[in-house]
């Protein structure tokens, strides 16, 4: 018996997390887009780390990779800036100037 995890659910509540707009200028509105980037990035590495199918009970055809990275990548993206990492790194950034 297998579990699955309704990703429908996960990505609607990640889309309904408010994330802050304090965002005065230009600066640190790329700022923010930037560690909303490397936050995606950052999941993107431990989805693929956690999520690594090595199921030996079927083959493994030329697309299982690329489906995969682009399922992770998606996922990642859609995640990316609400985990509070990327807050945290935007605050510190923003103070160190």
């Amino acid at each position: 018996m297998t579990s699955s995890i309704d990703n429908q659910i996960a990505l609607s509540y990640a889309n309904s997390m408010k994330v802050p707009s304090n965002l005065s200028n230009a600066n640190d509105t790329k700022l923010k887009e930037t560690t909303d980037k490397f936050e995606a990035f950052f999941i993107k590495k431990i989805l693929d780390v956690s999520l690594k199918n090595e199921n030996t009970l079927f083959q493994k055809d030329a697309g299982d990779k690329i489906y995969n990275s682009m399922y992770n990548d998606a996922i990642s993206n859609a995640m990316g800036g609400k985990f509070g990492f990327s807050q945290m790194l935007f605050d510190f950034l923003k103070d160190r100037g």
